[in-house]
C-alpha cells in the first residue's frame, strides 16, 4: 500500500496559500485509484483545515508539525508532546525580552470542535497586528490576552513574527535548549521579517507519519516537503520529493527534486508517478 504525505507550504500549495485548480483535480484523481494520501504540516489544525476546505481528506491529519493528528472518523484528536509550563516560560521570555509578541496556541479539548485558543500579548509592531487582522481572521481561531492562560492548557507550539535578524537570533537560542525545536523562515511580507515556530523537541512530523504508517498498515511511503520541518519524515520514507523551490539540503536529502511548488510540481508529477 502506498500511503502519500503532502507539505502544504511552500510545497502543496501554491504562492497564494492555496490548492490550485490542476492539483485539486489530481488529488480527486488520486482518490479515484484508491492511493492513500493525507497531510502533514507546521499548521495547526484550524488553520489548515482552512486551506483544505472543499478537499476531502479522509485519512488522519498530522498538525503542528507532529504534535496533533486529527481523524476525520469520528473528530478524534490525540495530542502528544505538548509545551510544558517552564518551556512556555522560557519561550515568552525570550519574546518579551526582545519586544515580540508571543502567539501561544492551545487547543481545547473539552470542546466538541476542539476550540483553537491563541493567547497573546498586546502586539507591538504592525507586522504582528497584520497576522492577526490577515491571518488569524480567517481561521477559526479564538484570541484571547496572555493574562488569561490557564495553567493546564494543552499548548501546541508558540508562534512569533518580526525583524529577520532579531528573531534569527532568538531562533537559534532556543534551539540551544534541549527540550525546545524552533523553525524560522522569511515571512511573505519581505525579506525583513522572519516567522518562526518553536515546539517540543520530541514533537516531528516523522514521528507522527511513522505511527500513522503503521496503523495503516503502508508498505511505501512517499513524502513531499520543502523545509527544515520536513527532514523528520525525509528520513524514514521510502520516497521522498522536493520541489523546485526547497531548501538546498531539503534536495540534498531528497530521493528526487520535482516542479516548483506554483507550477503544480507535486500534481504534475503525481500524474506521471501513478499514471493517472
Amino acid at each position: 500500500m502506498d500511503l502519500i504525505f503532502f507539505d502544504l507550504d511552500g510545497t502543496l500549495l501554491d504562492k497564494s496559500s492555496q490548492i490550485s485548480t490542476f492539483t485539486r483535480e489530481t488529488l480527486g484523481l488520486l482518490s479515484e485509484k484508491d492511493i492513500a494520501f493525507t497531510v502533514a504540516t507546521g499548521r495547526t489544525m484550524h488553520s489548515a483545515q482552512f486551506v483544505l476546505e472543499g478537499q476531502s481528506f479522509v485519512l488522519p491529519h498530522i498538525y503542528n508539525n507532529g504534535v496533533a493528528i486529527w481523524d476525520p472518523t469520528g473528530n478524534a484528536l490525540t495530542l502528544e508532546n505538548l509545551l510544558a509550563p517552564s518551556e512556555v516560560n522560557l519561550i515568552v521570555e525570550y519574546a518579551v525580552k526582545n519586544n515580540i509578541t508571543p502567539f501561544i496556541n492551545t487547543v481545547n479539548l473539552e470542546s466538541p470542535e476542539h476550540e483553537h485558543i491563541i493567547y497573546y500579548s498586546t502586539p507591538k509592531h504592525l507586522i504582528e497586528r497584520n497576522l492577526i487582522d490577515k491571518y488569524f481572521s480567517r481561521t477559526k481561531a479564538r484570541l484571547a490576552p496572555i493574562e488569561e492562560l490557564p495553567a493546564a492548557a494543552h499548548i501546541t507550539n508558540i508562534s512569533m513574527i518580526g525583524d529577520a535578524t532579531l528573531v534569527y537570533d532568538i531562533y537559534q537560542q532556543l534551539n540551544n535548549h534541549d527540550e525546545l525545536i524552533a523553525y524560522s523562515g522569511p515571512a511573505i511580507e519581505g525579506d525583513e521579517y522572519r516567522w518562526m515556530d518553536v515546539h517540543h523537541k520530541l514533537a516531528s512530523k516523522g514521528s507522527a507519519v511513522e505511527l500513522l504508517r503503521k496503523q495503516l498498515g503502508a508498505s511505501n511511503v512517499i513524502c513531499f516537503g520543502d523545509s527544515d520541518n520536513d527532514l523528520s519524515m525525509f528520513e524514514l520514507a521510502d520516497e521522498a520529493y522536493a520541489p523546485a523551490n526547497a531548501k538546498p539540503y531539503i534536495k540534498e536529502a531528497a530521493t528526487s527534486v520535482i516542479g516548483h511548488h506554483d507550477e503544480d510540481g507535486i500534481a504534475r508529477f503525481l500524474r506521471e508517478r501513478f499514471s493517472l
